[in-house]
């Protein structure tokens, strides 16, 4: 037997004692303050499993829960094949596929709370581009009145932030194919249909359930891009997850904010959870279909 030297594990402890400082502790710390009723940190009173009851038992917890599904359901049918789309559509030649990344990347580089006042300034009826276009046209500008136009303007908005992450997943993705992949096609005769379907997209098979995964993750959360646009209205209309969140620990509730980011950690770990049983399903019937 070849012993096992695993001084390897040395080079993983700092990453793994990092993962537990930010991570592990302020999870477990949360999950302590959801037992309790909180006046201030000094004087905590248990009160066990009321905060959960009370939230689950609630129209509103649902009804948020409904919101939030809905957009990452939105966002991702519109932003994975988008993605997909632009990432076939660059450009081979070597100098315009650098600028054509480097453009397409540039909305990551935005950070996270300058995006809804990038947007907001981009739709007021008198200094804004788009506010401008829209009057034109005779849209009204008193659009946070419409919870229409209010979703319409997150969803446009989140897609112009996050669409570029898939394509950079995508893209890469599809440089690893191999030319004669495309040479023995155009000998076969191929449509682009089916080099795309029975080439391109099985390369795309792991990136897009990461694209996927990790846009889930961040649009059923979504708060600091939603929050400023309209606060969660018109009438409650935008109200998601996070979002109430956020109001429960600006209004110092903090037992019940702590169960429900409890609630809601438990909700994406859920769906990650689904995802990697659902790839390694695929995985298998894919080994047994090749064998």
């Amino acid at each position: 037997m070849k012993e096992r030297n695993n001084t390897g594990w040395l080079f993983v402890l700092p990453a793994a004692l990092l993962l537990g400082l930010v991570g592990l502790i302020p999870l477990m710390t949360v999950i302590n303050y959801s037992f309790f009723e909180i006046f201030i940190l000094d004087k905590r009173f248990w009160v066990g499993t009321e905060w959960y009851d009370q939230i689950i038992s609630t129209g509103r917890f649902w009804a948020n829960f409904g919101r939030s599904t809905l957009f990452s359901s939105i966002v991702l049918a519109i932003q994975i094949p988008l993605g997909i789309a632009i990432a076939l559509c660059i450009p081979k030649r070597q100098f315009w596929v650098g600028l054509a990344l480097a453009g397409i990347a540039l909305p990551l580089l935005v950070p996270w709370n300058m995006i809804p006042s990038l947007w907001l300034s981009l739709l007021n009826p008198d200094t804004g581009i788009i506010g401008r276009i829209m009057a034109a046209f005779g849209w009204s500008a008193e659009w946070k009145m419409s919870a229409v136009q209010t979703w319409a303007v997150i969803i446009i908005m989140d897609t112009w932030h996050w669409t570029s992450l898939v394509v950079l997943l995508c893209y890469s993705a599809l440089t690893t194919i191999p030319a004669s992949y495309y040479q023995a096609a155009a000998i076969d005769g191929a449509s682009p249909w089916q080099v795309f379907r029975h080439i391109q997209l099985p390369k795309l098979h792991y990136v897009l359930l990461m694209a996927v995964l990790l846009r889930f993750m961040d649009s059923f959360m979504i708060y600091t891009e939603a929050f400023p646009i309209n606060a969660g209205g018109p009438d409650g209309a935008t109200m998601f997850l996070a979002v109430d969140l956020g109001e429960e620990i600006k209004a110092f509730n903090y037992g019940p904010s702590a169960a429900r980011s409890v609630l809601y950690f438990l909700i994406v770990l859920t769906v990650a959870w689904l995802f990697t049983k659902a790839q390694n399903k695929i995985d298998a019937h894919e080994t047994k279909r090749t064998t």
